[in-house]
């Protein structure tokens, strides 16, 4: 296979799966690329099976990414949040197509920060591609055994930590829309009601903007968290509905122009009403592949 077909091939595949390892699009790209360079450099004729080949490429380079990244995000200025990816609908591009495929819920993406990089490669190749343990254990270098006692481990942590997120697109929308009409009338009365009584709001401005350095606990407290910083002119300028991670979400622009201000998403309860967290995406950095509803519409 020529090294063109090659990249065109698998590099949506490449990046779906290293988005899902490191939690930004923008680090997964630049990952990709490392490895593709890597190989021009060999015969590629030697490749016998170049999906798994790569696949194990960009997995090991992943889990070098989050080693030495650990440090970084423990360090970092309030939480760290993964970076929300935009659906654009039917234009969307092969990389959002192939994510979206197996889409994993936003706030299970926050919650595998708890994972340790092997757990998290192991969870993100069962859940996301469908890897047996077995295929897992040669991408990986371990026992078939190892890599099973890694996947419950994972799982375990995952789910003892908290609600395992659930995907419902039509309980994310409701909260979207009271969202909207909250900040629009200033009321979050509504809104608030459709969070669970210990919800949590994480903000991540990674110092850059302002943002909740602490976890908003508690309804009362997110109540009047929104409602000051609304006061304050947070949330100034227009709101829109959007896909964010394969569910509804939000995007704030100010002022009419291109440039995202901050992303909202939810994380839906199980018990199908409510809400158990709020994502306020501010950091610049997380923002760039977000685009302009409207201008994305007339392109």
């Amino acid at each position: 296979m020529e090294y063109e077909t090659l990249y065109e091939t698998y590099k949506p595949l490449l990046i779906s799966v290293a988005y899902r390892m490191v939690g930004t699009l923008a680090d997964a790209e630049d990952l990709v690329h490392d490895v593709f360079v890597n190989i021009q450099r060999n015969d590629i004729g030697l490749i016998r099976h170049p999906q798994a080949y790569l696949i194990k490429l960009v997995t090991n380079r992943c889990l070098n990414f989050l080693t030495s990244a650990r440090h970084k995000r423990e360090t970092y200025v309030g939480p760290w949040l993964p970076e929300p990816l935009q659906s654009s609908g039917d234009h969307a591009d092969p990389v959002t197509e192939v994510i979206q495929q197996e889409t994993m819920a936003y706030g299970l993406l926050v919650m595998m920060e708890q994972l340790s990089p092997g757990e998290r490669a192991v969870f993100v190749l069962r859940e996301a591609l469908g890897y047996t343990h077995a295929e897992i254990a040669r991408v990986l270098g371990k026992s078939e055994a190892n890599c099973r006692k890694i996947y419950s481990r994972a799982k375990t942590k995952l789910q003892t930590s908290s609600d395992l997120p659930s995907y419902k697109s039509a309980q994310a929308e409701a909260l979207a829309q009271a969202f909207q009409q909250a900040v629009h009338t200033g009321k979050f009365d509504r809104f608030i009601d459709l969070l669970t009584e210990h919800a949590v709001l994480l903000s991540d401005g990674g110092g850059k903007v302002r943002a909740a350095i602490q976890p908003i606990i508690g309804r009362e407290r997110i109540r009047a968290f929104l409602e000051g910083i609304t006061r304050k002119g947070a949330f100034n300028g227009t709101l829109y509905q959007v896909t964010l991670n394969g569910q509804p979400g939000l995007l704030l622009i100010k002022n009419g122009q291109q440039a995202v201000s901050m992303a909202i998403s939810f994380s839906p309860h199980e018990n199908g009403t409510q809400a158990t967290h709020i994502f306020f995406v501010n950091n610049p950095d997380k923002l760039q592949h977000l685009s302009h509803p409207a201008i994305s519409s007339r392109e």
